[in-house]
């Protein structure tokens, strides 16, 4: 019996998500929340580009879900202070733009998203030494 060599990297890629993201302290888990929101951009713009979009909608979709599931889930707008309410703010910036990018199928919206998530996930490599390990940690997103 020969095996879908395809679906089998596939499975391998989702269990080392899988053990990355059990093993991720908080930290780590934002950082991957903002590669994996990076990488669903960056195909969004590729999918534009190629003129396949029902992709484009997907990859869309998915970095929109990061962002508002993600990312703006995990802030605590009680006790976070005003960075919290700045992040949510940005954060539903972001969410508005990539859905200017989805109806008009523009990627500077999807550039100007993608330029904010790099540099907040830069910041946070930088504020969190703990957060550099998350690259590191076995979890590594698939270029776009």
């Amino acid at each position: 019996m020969f095996l879908n060599s395809r679906g089998a990297a596939h499975s391998y890629a989702n269990v080392g998500l899988e053990t990355g993201v059990l093993a991720a302290s908080p930290v780590q888990l934002i950082v991957m929340l903002y590669e994996g929101a990076e990488l669903a951009v960056r195909k969004a713009i590729r999918h534009i580009g190629e003129g396949d979009l029902a992709k484009k909608s997907a990859a869309i979709s998915q970095a929109s879900a990061i962002v508002l599931d993600g990312l703006r889930a995990a802030l605590d707008l009680k006790h976070g202070g005003d960075i919290a309410l700045q992040l949510d703010a940005l954060y539903d910036y972001m969410n508005k733009r990539l859905m200017l990018a989805h109806l008009n199928n523009q990627t500077a919206p999807l550039e100007e998203v993608l330029g904010l998530l790099r540099e907040l996930h830069d910041a946070w490599l930088q504020v969190a030494p703990a957060g550099r390990a998350a690259s590191a940690s076995g979890y590594q997103p698939v270029a776009a």
